[in-house]
């Protein structure tokens, strides 16, 4: 059901979904090793979510009895200029994200895999919400600046990010 090229670049995606957990993780150790504890989290959930699209991924292949490859991980960035330096950094990776799925889904498409296609709906919603929240995150970062009192702001903001139920669909 699933042809030899989807398969192919679902599994290059589950692997990207993969390294963006462990890109999202280093981010994390950069703002816990600042004391922003507020930034971690959110970095944190970031990499919970990242991990439960490759699973989604996984999953997917997995029902259609295609063959899930896991490949190695490249180390990610772990040190950046600033905190804005992160975000920028974390755009756009989500950005990239997003050119990958839309490149799979056109695929999809063109190759009348009605299924597939519709699988990739979520994602493609997901990642229109993922750009636009770490976007609104660097724009208030190029608000305050580098400021500590608008810095410990922003890190409470962020503390209170709650996990996300991951839908079905």
């Amino acid at each position: 059901m699933l042809t030899e090229k989807l398969e192919t670049l679902l599994n290059k995606q589950l692997n990207l979904e993969l390294f963006s957990a462990y890109t999202y993780l280093a981010m994390g150790s950069y703002m816990d090793e600042r004391s922003l504890d507020g930034f971690a989290h959110w970095m944190k959930l970031q990499a919970e979510e990242e991990l439960q699209h490759a699973q989604k991924i996984y999953t997917y292949l997995s029902d259609l009895g295609a063959k899930v490859r896991f490949e190695a991980l490249d180390r990610p960035k772990q040190e950046f200029d600033s905190i804005l330096d992160v975000f920028q950094t974390a755009l756009e990776h989500e950005k990239k994200l997003a050119r990958e799925l839309n490149e799979i889904s056109s695929v999809a498409s063109e190759e009348r895999d009605n299924t597939t296609a519709g699988f990739l709906d979520w994602f493609l919603n997901e990642q229109v919400e993922e750009v636009a929240q770490t976007n609104t995150i660097c724009d208030k970062l190029k608000l305050i600046g580098e400021d500590g009192q608008g810095i410990l702001l922003l890190n409470n903001e962020l503390r209170d990010r709650q996990r996300e139920a991951m839908a079905e669909e």
